[in-house]
This record gives C-alpha cells, sequence and structure tokens, in this order.
C-alpha cells in the first residue's frame, strides 16, 4: 500500500502563521513512511492547472520559522462546480495522486467535502486559520500566533493612549468569531471587548466607558472584532461615542492582515508538526473525510461534515473574567 500512495499536500484560503510547518510535517512524514509526496502550489486552482511539484525532506528545510505557505493559495471559482473539480480529479489520476492533505479553513473542508463524495478521493484536512472558528479542534494552526501579534500591537497602542489620554478603538480579524478579540483583549487589558457572539450594544458601552472615565481612567483601549455589530464599522463607532461623550478623544487603529504575517510562535509550530504527522497517519489507515484536530491536547480525527457545522465552541466563561478584571 505505501509503495503504490502518493499523497499530494496543498493550502487554500487565507494563509496563517504555522502553514510551512504543516507542509514540512506532512512531506517528511511521507518520507519517513515511504511513501511520495507532491506539492500542489495556489490550492485548488492548481489542481485544476496541474501545478505539481514533488517533494522531499530537503525540499522543505529551513520553513519551519517562516510565515505564510510557499504553496501559495488563491480564490478558485472554477472549483465550485462539478466541471472544475473533474478536470481536478483528472490531473491527480493523470499524475497517479492517490490521496491529499488540505490545509485550510472552513471554505478549504467544504471544497474538499463536495470533491470527495463526488469522486470518493481520499483526504484528510489540517486546520489552519488565525480565527479559530474550526468545529472539533481546540486551536487551528496560526491563532497563537496572531493572539500574540495582537495583544504586541496594543502594548504599543497603549502608550500612546496613556501619552495622549486618548480612547483607541482597536479593530481585529474575526467576521464571525470573536477568538481573536475576546482572548487578545483580555491579555492586553482592554477596557472593553466587542464581539460577534454578544451584541453588547451602543447604550451599555456608552455607560461602561462614561463609568471608567469617572472612575479616573485618563486612556482606554477597546478590542473590536470586524464582525462586531455596533454601526456599521468601527469608524461609525467612534464617531457615536465621540457625539455622546464629550469628554474622550478617539482613535482608530485597524490590524488588518498584520495579523496573518510573521513566524508562528513555538506553540503552532508544535502544534502543525503534530497534526500534518496525524493527516499522513491517517491516510495510511484508510481514512478519509475528516479533519485531524487537537482536542485536550490530543490529535484527534473529525468528520468534515461535523468541523463545517458550526464554529467552534464559545467560552462564556471568558467574558465574565473580561468584566472583572477590566474595572
Amino acid at each position: 500500500m505505501k509503495n503504490s500512495m502518493k499523497i499530494g499536500v496543498l493550502t487554500s484560503g487565507g494563509d496563517s502563521p504555522g502553514m510551512n510547518a504543516a507542509i514540512r510535517a506532512v512531506v517528511r512524514a511521507c518520507e519517513y513512511q515511504g511513501v511520495q509526496c507532491l506539492g500542489i502550489y495556489r490550492g485548488f486552482q492548481g489542481l485544476i492547472e496541474a501545478d505539481f511539484k514533488e517533494l522531499n525532506a530537503r525540499s522543505v528545510k529551513n520553513i519551519i520559522n517562516r510565515g505564510g505557505t510557499f504553496l501559495k493559495s488563491a480564490r478558485c471559482d472554477e472549483f465550485k462546480n462539478s466541471k472544475g473539480r473533474k478536470k481536478a480529479y483528472d490531473n491527480l489520476i493523470n499524475e497517479n495522486i492517490n490521496a491529499l492533505v488540505v490545509i485550510g479553513g472552513d471554505g478549504t473542508f467544504k471544497g474538499a467535502t463536495a470533491f470527495q463524495k463526488e469522486f470518493n478521493f481520499p483526504i484528510v484536512g489540517i486546520p489552519g486559520t488565525i480565527d479559530n472558528d474550526i468545529n472539533g479542534t481546540d486551536y487551528t494552526i496560526g491563532y497563537d500566533t496572531a493572539l500574540n501579534t495582537v495583544v504586541e500591537a496594543i502594548d504599543k497602542i497603549r502608550d500612546t493612549a496613556n501619552s495622549h489620554n486618548r480612547l483607541f478603538l482597536v479593530e481585529v480579524m474575526g467576521r464571525d468569531a470573536g477568538d481573536i478579540a475576546l482572548n487578545a483583549g483580555i491579555g492586553a487589558g482592554a477596557e472593553e471587548i466587542l464581539i460577534p457572539e454578544q451584541d453588547m450594544g451602543l447604550e451599555r458601552l456608552l455607560e461602561s466607558l462614561d463609568k471608567s472615565k469617572k472612575s479616573g481612567k485618563t486612556s482606554s483601549i477597546v478590542v473590536v472584532s470586524e464582525g462586531d455589530q455596533i454601526g456599521k464599522n468601527i469608524f461609525e463607532l467612534a464617531e457615536n461615542i465621540e457625539k455622546n461623550l464629550k469628554n474622550y478623544e478617539v482613535r482608530v487603529s485597524v490590524l488588518g492582515h498584520i495579523q496573518r504575517g510573521g513566524a508562528p510562535s513555538c506553540y503552532d509550530r508544535v502544534l502543525a508538526s503534530r497534526l500534518g504527522v496525524g493527516a499522513v497517519d491517517a491516510l495510511l489507515n484508510g481514512e478519509t473525510n475528516v479533519m485531524v484536530g487537537i482536542v485536550h491536547n490530543k490529535v484527534k480525527l473529525i468528520p468534515f461534515a461535523e468541523a463545517i457545522k458550526s464554529s467552534n465552541q464559545f467560552d462564556v466563561s471568558l467574558v465574565r473574567v473580561a468584566d472583572i478584571i477590566s474595572i
């Protein structure tokens, strides 16, 4: 079985720190097991265009510390229809690739699920997204690094906030999940944290900020997840605060794609390595249509259907912690 097996690996969707470490682990696990491995460049687009390159242990040297993905990533509308997926399947068969490891988030796993159902092709997924919004795994690759990037940025913003007695609204990534905002907000000592899972509302926010001012706080940091629903956007929110609280001078900082970049943390490198090896093990054991995740620090297999059905469980207790320590 091993001698005839050839595994393809690709990255899809938004890049996240640690993807290179995961690719490295997949390639080296394949070589350790005596299995051929091909890198597929530009995700599903590369599948359709047969953009393949054989990889070995030396091909992936010196990438464990690099952010992003050397295999590249790209949007691919063509893969969303059956004709495009058939073209991808034909390319895999022509290249004698008989299993896939896909590294990405929710959209990646949905595409992989459709492909697997149509062609019964063995696929195992590795969760790589800074949002940590995949169900069935405690952490996704890149989340820890993004948290540290955000906390470091907020620490620097606080220096300016304190120097000028200002209120800073700091927008972080998380359209549907507030994990980055909530955890980074606690870690950086934010006065308020606005997340999609809990609609705080403008009135409550204004009351809280007014109370903070009266308690003696001369500056404040509010961390805002991009999916928060107070106002059309963070700039409108800033205008509403200044309009209602005349004693606040408000500034906005949108961290944007800086959160995706940078060298992965040690945690993300180790997590990526564990999941990469786990993905190859799963394919060699005949598993398919599953994601390799981490649950209570143990590598687990989670069906794609479960992984994509909803976001990861939101920790309500952290909201209480944030409320208590921000007084």
